[in-house]
């Protein structure tokens, strides 16, 4: 009986050492946990823009170019507006959480003119972070990606 009475001791302590030792390596690790690594919150804005150049004087009615559509993604979420009017898109401000790790900005348009442009800007927190532009007549595509990530 005592030998019974002594293992089932045996058993009830090395039940509790090893709930203790399972409580104090999960307190132990959430110590060692570095959240350095906050993430901000960034103002963005996306823009695409038409310039039509041309000859001078200018054609009377005007010539210009017209956009068949523009993509913007943040993160992993694209959005597609097509045959937007004007020759200047923008999204206005956007809130981004710098954990999105990667903006892009496409843009599709038909230029009138050899020396039209069609230019993509990525602003954050206010200033032009990304630009690309591309020049010609015709349909034209210009892109461009902006990342948060620090290598």
């Amino acid at each position: 009986m005592k030998q019974f009475y002594k293992s089932k001791s045996l058993l009830k302590l090395s039940f509790l050492f090893a709930v203790l030792f399972s409580v104090i390596s999960v307190l132990n690790s959430c110590n060692n946990d570095d959240d350095d690594e906050e993430f901000t919150d960034h103002i963005v804005k996306f823009e695409a823009k038409i310039i039509t150049n041309g000859p001078t004087p200018a054609p009377t009615p005007p010539v210009t170019g017209n956009f068949k559509a523009v993509v913007t993604q943040i993160g992993t979420s694209p959005s597609t507006t097509f045959n937007p009017t004007g020759t200047t898109w923008s999204t206005g401000d956007q809130f981004v959480s710098s954990s999105q790790s990667q903006l892009n900005l496409a843009a599709n348009a038909v230029l009138p003119y050899a020396d039209s442009e069609l230019i993509v800007n990525i602003y954050v927190d206010g200033e032009l972070a990304k630009t690309n532009k591309v020049v010609g007549s015709g349909e034209k595509n210009v892109s461009t990606y902006y990342s948060f990530l620090e290598l």
